[in-house]
């Protein structure tokens, strides 16, 4: 039976144990239905579908319902995106992955302890009672169910001795006993010193029996008798107080007290306690006292007790139980008291009637316990010390046995009352069906006895809790049962998968289980070889481990490691699995050396990378979460462990692990990323010496590193920014470990230069690039390396030493060559006298020689410096922060962050002097590639600073620099004080240490998948396919009635809102399904707007360095909890969740999604559209080619080469044909596009003839005709395009003269709008007859409207938002039915 389907939700497991009937049939049904259910939904359509001979009127309604299918099916996209949990908050959140600290390992004793010696002492005077006691007859006599009278007082009271301390070995054999009979208080003083020395820091159990001398007086004092009683003809009783006792003693300690008037004792214990407490300040001290009686109780003196009835219950508590249930039950007629103590087998074997009897008598007692106790308690008294737990499980019957005889035992800590708990009932169940067959296995041993069904009553009534329990209800009570069904075969299975199930309702169910004692159960399991459990037991260790990472240590400690490797390895388990084996083998490794040498041991390394090879490219792809915890795996596995890492290389890992970074998940890429990116040795290996790596660093690691950092590059462009996080997370470990060679790189760009380079700094970025289209890195446009101006002069070759005009060689800095010492590609001779000790002194500089690492290919550095400016930059808040941490390691801090002004300077009042000799027309020539690759808005430092003091060419290569947003940071500049905290290191690793590198985010992150709940569906799921649901229903029923709609003028304005926006607005939405505007500005500013209510919803800022202006604003799952998508003029896109909400907008992603830009042009005015069909973003502008972005993946999947050079300025993507889109172009031309076919371009022609005509506005004609498009240009005519015919052409409308800024084509109704500069708003209908224009606002007394700049219909209703520079948005309807 599949453990997956016994589950219900998760295709979990497929072994064949076979387990009870019911559970079998519960698992299938589940199971069956739904496949049932899914056969016949198929079913149906392929009936429809096949079935061709039918008659006129037949066909005629299953045409129309496949018309109405389709319908509906185009417009309404089943796509739904960016709604995982990556997701959530990524920005916000900072997951912290399993603990291994605080409050979760709470659960575990804090300190396990032992009881090492037993002292008992017998105050039985037998044969004389003592003075305060009146007994009746007849009289409980029994001690140790011994009667004394049988024999001679001296031979009882040593039988009783021994019987005593036999009882108490049954429960804790390996301790020291000794006895006491009839003692001194010289004797008393003289045992308890012994223990107390023999035991050491283990706990002492002091046993005292009081029955033959008087009560304990008030004050607490115990009576023991003197010296020269033998001789006397009276018996002469002395007091010992607890303070003595309590000093021989000494803690920790446990005392038993069976005498009458026991409570005095207690009083007197807790007196002197808290006494000590006051008067020293020191916590209390760890004694447990047990009592049989309170201070104003006597012993029950009935016969049908034994004298010592607390004794007797608390060591023989089966036997005890029996014959008080047996005096009280029906059995008492057909059962001798003495077959009671015939019961075959033995205590310790669970399939003996005495054993099993035992074994249900502790999960009770347990169960009890667990539910009336404070779990603090609890874990004190029943899960520190073997003894003292047995002692208080047995405490909890003598407190039901002797209440019936109106006695009420005692004991410190004190417990809450427990005799009427309903287990008890359970208890006697039991007791009776095990009793009843006594008879007949007593008198034939060959009889086969009959378990109890207490096990699986109690294991049903906890599955009937997991199926209506919760976190917020009580827990399930039968817990400590489910721990005690571990120990039997016949009953493991069905209790570790109901166990699995509870982990599963979250944390807090894990808890739990752990507080109860699952643990070393679970621990011990690992070594069974049991094919069936295997499955189970890893879903139930991936439960622990997500919750405590603190248990890695006991899985190494036992070997529990290699069972999850061979799991990892086997075939037969499903890849979700698998996956399971891989997080917790990541957990046992994580930050943890012992667990990653027994890994390595156990050859991990291979098992893992033989998981990422696929044999052939037809393979079917593996389970994403499968690839991604293999990645983290082998990631923490060789984390900071120089022997794995070579071990790894070797393995080829590199090669293995790179074709992961296409993949279309962004958790697999992301962790393909971490894994590559902890591969590179940073020095962090503390188990080797520092120079021990030396011969370690050979040409092989050199290029194993190159192909690591330049895969990493490959993905510095991700859509996901938890690639990018990654990203530059694994970069930071590079730029750790190559310091040195990157500052050097670094101070090159910021070092003076001569007039010649300035002129070549431009063409640094795009020299050697034709098309000025880039390569997928992003940042790296063709041919930048080559062309720049520092590479031509460093070659691969050039790393050995060179040696300096001065003499001083510099080993390995990637920039000492002569040629590269000025910076200058013309190595004038002046020039080089001038600068070369500048960059010398700051390489060579001991201070900064920290590593013997030899330096990889200069090309590669500098692309890294690139690439690390523009994470710098990212639109990503917490992957720029990430970026700039990076670059602050190679020595570039952000200066004072401010938001560029559209209109002031940008100058710092500090940079005024510097930049005052240089004109601002140098500044603008002088642009560097940082600002050519889309802004500059992020002020950085170069925080290296020169050894050799500033001369006044440095100086004049200040003021350049300022003009560029970076600048090199003198020693005495006042922004950072001191230079660079790295460059203080002495020695090899110096102040090098972990907090200079970001943390990574995925594997914490990652590890959140696992406490979540697995196996059921989440609870919200219905509720969102029922608003699903109805707001389709609402969607067709507008839709049908936009199409039927005879629309005569639309200009009844039912809203207007002024957004006082400064620069007016810039583009506007309309939600689908609430009277709700969102509008932005040129400042990237966003506000939502309630036209209903007139109120303001929200205002928000994009981002904080607003100086690109939105270019467009699209909803992201219309349909269900919609998301704004804001495009901004850069091309940097970033989606919002609800935004709609006064201050509580979360970022969901944001990516660039242009990558690089023409030659010579300073913005890429980004036009981008989005299509909910296909779940694809597409984005061009000032480039050579379209974007097309999967939302889905995050994943750029299409570059679309532009056949002309002019550029894209209106895009349009079809919302019923996925994958179709149309592009505007500057010089007029419209062409179609259909991602889905192999060229792409689907037609192209040039309905805009006219010089400088570009198209401003596109859109797609209503219905479901394909390739039907208007066009407008902004010499003011609008056209009418049927892409599929040879003169596409069909109709033209002059709209404007000259001034056409906004065009709007309605998704369902037979209308289009048109805005100008001139403000005017004309409405046409689709045969290009005017419905009407729009001059004035009605409201503001015939004020004439704004320039109108964007218009935008509702997606299903008509109604039209129309925004103006004068940042006034207006809403008009229809006159005759204005919408409420």
């Amino acid at each position: 039976m599949a453990l997956g389907d016994l589950m219900t939700a998760s295709r979990f497991s497929q072994s064949t144990a076979s387990v009870s009937n019911n559970l079998d049939q519960l698992s299938a049904n589940g199971n069956h239905v739904g496949e049932d259910g899914e056969r016949s939904v198929f079913g149906g359509e392929a009936v429809d579908s096949s079935s061709n001979a039918r008659d006129y009127t037949e066909e005629a309604s299953s045409s129309y319902t496949a018309m109405t299918t389709t319908t509906s099916m185009a417009y309404l996209p089943q796509t739904v995106v960016l709604c995982e949990l990556r997701h959530d908050g990524f920005e916000d959140c900072i997951p912290s992955g399993p603990s291994d600290s605080g409050l979760v390992s709470k659960w575990r004793p804090k300190d396990r302890m032992k009881t090492g010696c037993v002292a008992l002492v017998l105050c039985l005077n037998i044969s004389v009672d003592p003075p305060d006691v009146i007994r009746i007859s007849p009289c409980a006599r029994m001690e140790c169910w011994i009667d004394p009278f049988s024999m001679t007082p001296e031979k009882a009271i040593e039988a009783i001795g021994k019987t005593l301390n036999q009882q108490y070995e049954r429960w804790q054999p390996k301790a020291r006993y000794k006895y006491s009979l009839d003692p001194t208080v010289e004797d008393v003083k003289k045992l308890c010193m012994t223990c107390r020395k023999y035991a050491k820091s283990e706990r002492v159990l002091f046993h005292y029996n009081g029955h033959g001398v008087p009560k304990p007086t008030p004050s607490g004092e115990i009576w023991l008798f003197n010296k020269v009683q033998v001789s006397l003809s009276y018996t002469q009783y002395i007091p010992l107080q607890i303070i003595d006792l309590d000093s021989w003693l000494k803690t920790p300690s446990i005392y038993v007290f069976d005498c009458s008037a026991a409570g005095f004792i207690v009083n007197a214990f807790i007196e002197l306690q808290e006494n000590s407490t006051s008067s020293s300040g020191s916590s209390m001290r760890d004694c447990i006292l047990l009592a049989a009686c309170e201070a104003h109780e006597t012993l029950p003196q009935s016969a049908e007790f034994p004298a010592d009835v607390f004794t007797s219950c608390l060591t023989t508590p089966i036997k005890m139980a029996l014959r008080w249930f047996c005096s009280r039950s029906l059995l008492h007629e057909s059962i001798d008291y003495s077959l009671i103590d015939r019961i075959p087998g033995r205590q310790t074997d669970r399939k003996t009637l005495l054993g099993e009897l035992n074994w249900i008598f502790t999960a009770v007692t347990d169960t009890i316990a667990w539910n009336v106790l404070p779990h603090d308690l609890f874990q004190r008294l029943f899960r520190q010390d073997l003894l003292v737990a047995s002692l208080f499980r047995n405490f909890l019957l003598a407190e039901r046995i002797m209440r019936s005889a109106n006695c009420s035992p005692v004991s410190h800590p004190m417990l809450p009352p427990t005799h009427q708990h309903h287990m008890w009932d359970a208890w006697d169940m039991a007791a009776e069906i095990c009793l009843s067959q006594l008879p007949t296995l007593v008198e034939d041993p060959e009889a086969e006895f009959q378990p109890s069904p207490f096990f699986t009553q109690q294991l049903t009534a906890f599955e009937v809790w997991l199926d209506h329990g919760s976190e917020h209800k009580k827990p399930p009570e039968q817990l400590p049962i489910v721990l005690q069904v571990l120990l039997s075969q016949c009953h493991r299975f069905r209790a570790l998968v109901l166990l699995g199930r509870f982990l599963d309702m979250g944390p807090w169910a894990v808890d739990l289980a752990l507080s109860v004692g699952i643990f070393p159960y679970v621990l011990k399991l690992l070594q069974t070889t049991t094919p069936e459990l295997r499955q189970i037991l890893v879903f139930i260790w991936t439960k622990i481990l997500a919750l405590d990472k603190s248990c890695q240590v006991d899985l190494v400690k036992d070997g529990g490691h290699t069972y999850f490797i061979r799991f990892l390895d086997s075939v037969e388990a499903y890849p979700e699995q698998r996956a399971m084996a891989a997080f917790v083998l990541a957990v046992i490794v994580d930050g943890h050396r012992r667990g990653q040498e027994a890994c390595i041991e156990a050859d991990l390394i291979h098992v893992c990378l033989k998981h990422l090879q696929r044999t052939t490219p037809s393979d079917a792809p593996t389970e994403p979460l499968f690839l991604q915890w293999i990645c983290l795996c082998l990631g923490k596995l060789w984390e900071d462990f120089i022997d794995a890492q070579m071990l790894g290389l070797q393995a080829d890992a590199p090669a293995i692990l790179s074709p992961l970074l296409s993949e279309p998940q962004p958790e697999v890429r992301a962790a393909a990323v971490f894994a590559l990116g902890t591969a590179l040795d940073v020095g962090f290996d503390t188990s080797r010496d520092l120079h021990g790596d030396e011969d370690c660093d050979n040409d092989e690691k050199v290029q194993v590193e190159t192909s690591i950092i330049k895969n990493l590059l490959n993905v510095v462009s991700d859509g996901s920014p938890l690639v990018r996080a990654e990203v530059a997370v694994a970069l930071s470990r590079f730029a750790f470990g190559h310091n040195k060679h990157l500052k050097s790189v670094a101070a090159a760009y910021w070092k003076p230069q001569s007039s010649s380079v300035l002129t070549s700094l431009p063409s640094f970025v795009v020299r050697g690039s034709a098309s000025g289209y880039t390569t997928p890195t992003h940042y790296m446009p063709h041919g930048s390396i080559v062309s720049s101006p520092v590479a031509p002069l460093i070659r691969p070759g050039n790393d050995s030493q060179s040696v300096g005009r001065d003499g001083r060689a510099s080993t390995s800095s990637p920039l000492a060559t002569p040629g590269m010492m000025h910076g200058s590609p013309l190595s004038d001779d002046s020039s080089q006298h001038s600068d070369s000790g500048v960059l010398n002194d700051c390489v060579s500089n001991g201070v900064l020689n920290h590593s013997k690492r030899r330096p990889l290919d200069n090309a590669l550095y500098s692309q890294c410096v690139l690439t690390l400016c523009n994470l710098a930059k990212d639109p990503s808040p917490r992957v720029a922060s990430l970026g700039r941490r990076v670059l602050s390691i190679i020595g570039i801090e952000q200066v004072v962050a401010k938001s560029i002004k559209p209109a002031g300077a940008s100058t710092r009042p500090a940079e005024l002097a510097t930049t005052a000799s240089t004109s601002l027309a140098g500044l603008a020539r002088s642009s560097s590639w940082f600002e050519l690759n889309g802004g500059g808005h992020v002020p950085l430092t170069f925080r290296t600073p020169p050894v050799s003091p500033p001369r006044s060419s440095y100086l004049a290569g200040m003021r350049r620099v300022c003009s560029l947003e970076f600048r090199p940071n003198l020693i005495s500049s006042p922004d950072s004080g001191l230079a660079d905290p790295l460059l203080g290191s002495s020695g090899p690793s110096g102040a090098l240490d972990r907090s200079f590198l970001p943390p990574s985010m995925i594997y914490n992150w990652s590890c959140g998948h696992f406490s979540k709940p697995l196996l059921t569906a989440m609870d919200d799921s219905e509720d969102i396919a029922t608003r699903r649901e109805e707001r389709e229903k609402v969607v067709l029923d507008h839709i049908v009635k936009c199409q039927h709609s005879s629309v005569t003028k639309l200009h009844n304005q039912i809203a207007s809102w002024d957004t006082k926006f400064e620069t007016g607005t810039k583009t506007a939405l309309l939600q689908p399904f609430s009277p709700v505007v969102i509008a932005s500005d040129e400042n990237e500013r966003i506000r939502i707007w309630n036209y209903e209510e007139a109120t303001l919803l929200n205002s928000f800022s994009n981002h904080d360095y607003p100086d690109k202006g939105v270019s467009k604003l699209c909803l992201v799952n219309e349909l269900d909890e919609n998301l704004l998508l804001v495009a901004s003029s850069d091309g940097n896109v970033r989606i919002w969740k609800d935004y709609s909400v006064k201050g509580r907008q979360k970022l969901v992603t944001a990516f660039a999604s242009i990558q690089g830009h023409r030659p010579g042009v300073r913005s890429v005015k980004a036009v981008v559209d989005w299509q909910q069909q296909s779940g694809y973003l597409f984005a061009s502008g000032e480039i050579s080619s379209i974007m097309a972005w999967d939302l889905d993946k995050e994943l750029l999947v299409s570059s679309i080469p532009l056949e002309s050079d002019s550029s894209i300025s209106a895009l349009a993507a079809s919302q019923v044909h996925g994958g179709q889109f149309a592009a505007g172009f500057m010089d007029g031309y419209v062409r179609l596009y259909d991602i889905r076919t192999p060229e792409m371009l689907v037609s192209s022609t040039r309905p805009h003839t006219q010089e400088a005509d570009k198209v401003v506005g596109l859109g797609f004609l209503p219905g479901l005709e394909p390739a039907k498009i208007v066009s407008a240009s902004q010499a003011g005519n609008i056209q009418f395009l049927d892409m599929r015919r040879p003169i596409p052409k069909y109709l033209t409308i002059e709209a404007h003269r000259g001034s056409l800024t906004a065009l709007a084509v309605h998704r369902h109704a037979p209308i289009i709008a048109s805005g100008s500069a001139k403000q005017l708003i004309k409405v046409f209908n689709l045969e290009g007859d005017p419905l009407g224009s729009i001059r004035y606002y009605p409201t503001f007394m015939a004020q004439k409207i704004g320039a109108v700049s964007c218009l935008t219909f509702h997606p299903h209703q008509v109604l039209l938002a129309a925004g103006a520079a004068d940042a006034c948005v207006s809403i008009y309807a229809d006159e005759i039915s204005p919408p409420r």
